[in-house]
């Protein structure tokens, strides 16, 4: 039953995959706090250099907990109105939110400074003119030679103009603006970075998923390959009157296709494994060819555990047989031989020789095929390593043809 798409469907679908709001608060609560942790030690380091650290840390506590519960809003105006995702809206958002949170804090310290305590911290310095000034929270000092001191008590910003206090907001709000830019420009940084992230492990994800559907798709080309020339084969032995061989050929490929078809597609099988394969197949054509088919394999048992896809020989040997038999009247050998000519690498030859070139120009032609052969070879192997593996073939000296076939050897261990 199809169901009619509406407004409310494509809404819902929509919705479905769009990104929380504060999906990303965790890295938020993160920057924020590195950088007023930074800030905390900046200010815990400077009161311990001098003689009333408590007093310090104490006014400065507003400016820390004002200045977190900014950011924290900041941190939520960029996520509640940057909701398509932007990075130029983050931005703007976030160049604008700094300016308001730089002017709310200088001016909140401001209308709270006359409420801080006065620090018991002591200054001396002397004057160029010879005079020593010594400053102790709002009062200055100034002790003169052969004179009596003058004790100066400086103003509270409560009691300054407004202008004055205006300007004093301004250049405070200036050095904090520099603060709030900073840890914006840090987490749209990390936004980016998580974005740039997530943008390529999908796009890593989505290769994955098409390497795995195109090897998924070669494989399953060897099967109606196989079955097509083996078919072939079982009608010959019909034709030509040969029940037994033809029943005998039957047994040998149920066992076959219940060992190749129980197979995963894209998993790896130990060379042991498919070596197994092969005799199997083989067997079915000896057969069919008792007295012309001659199968020898070299294949070292330190090599048996090696990985490689499943049934990636399986179409050179098919046509080893094919063209290698239909050629001649005499014995052929297919031959199979693996060797690990470097550290890393696998090399496996199949071969096919022996019997002497058909003379008559009108030999009957080999039977047609599906056409996969080396192609489906060469592809398979493309498709899982790249250019790390490739096929070699050509005829060989003295009559009879070789394919070698080279991919990184990996172990079960």
């Amino acid at each position: 039953m199809n169901m009619p798409l509406s407004s409310d469907n494509l809404a819902f679908g929509q919705a479905k995959h769009e990104t929380p709001r504060f999906a990303d608060w965790r890295m938020a609560l993160k920057t924020i706090g590195g950088f007023w942790a930074i800030y905390s030690v900046t200010v815990v380091a400077r009161a311990f250099l001098g003689s009333d650290p408590g007093t310090i840390l104490v006014n400065k506590l507003l400016t820390l907990i004002l200045g977190v519960a900014l950011t924290l809003l900041l941190y939520i105006a960029i996520a509640s109105f940057s909701r398509d995702g932007s990075m130029r809206r983050k931005a703007v958002i976030a160049g604008v939110g700094s300016v308001l949170a730089s002017i709310v804090l200088a001016s909140g310290l401001v209308l709270t400074e006359a409420k801080l305590k006065t620090s018991k911290e002591e200054f001396r310095f002397q004057a160029r003119e010879g005079f020593v000034v010594i400053q102790k929270g709002d009062q200055v000092r100034i002790e003169r030679n052969a004179a009596d001191p003058v004790v100066v008590t400086m103003p509270r910003l409560a009691d300054l103009k407004h202008k004055d206090q205006l300007r004093i907001a301004a250049d405070t709000a200036v050095v904090w603006l520099f603060f709030f830019a900073a840890w914006s420009a840090v987490y749209l940084a990390s936004v980016s970075q998580a974005q740039a992230l997530s943008l390529q492990r999908r796009a890593a994800a989505a290769e994955s998923a098409a390497q795995v559907a195109q090897v998924r798709a070669l494989r399953y080309q060897v099967n109606p390959h196989f079955l097509f020339n083996t078919l072939n084969s079982l009608s010959s032995l019909v034709m030509t009157g040969r029940p037994a061989e033809a029943e005998e050929m039957i047994l040998k490929l149920s066992t076959f296709f219940r060992s190749s078809l129980s197979l995963d597609p894209t998993a790896d099988v130990s060379l042991a494994e498919e070596i197994e394969l092969q005799r199997l197949y083989l067997e079915i054509e000896q057969v069919r060819f008792p007295r012309r088919l001659k199968v020898e394999i070299d294949v070292p048992d330190a090599l048996a555990t090696v990985r490689l896809p499943a049934l990636i020989l399986q179409p050179i040997v098919e046509n080893a047989i094919k063209y290698g038999l239909s050629n001649t009247r005499d014995k052929v050998t297919l031959r199979i031989s693996a060797e690990e000519p470097l550290p890393g690498r696998l090399r496996i030859e199949i071969s096919n020789f022996g019997g002497t070139a058909l003379k008559s120009p009108r030999k009957p032609a080999p039977p047609a095929g599906t056409k996969v052969g080396l192609a489906n070879v060469a592809q398979r192997l493309s498709a899982r390593f790249g250019r790390a593996a490739g096929v070699e073939h050509g005829p060989i000296d003295g009559g009879g043809y070789k394919v070698a076939i080279t991919m990184p050897s990996r172990n079960d261990a």
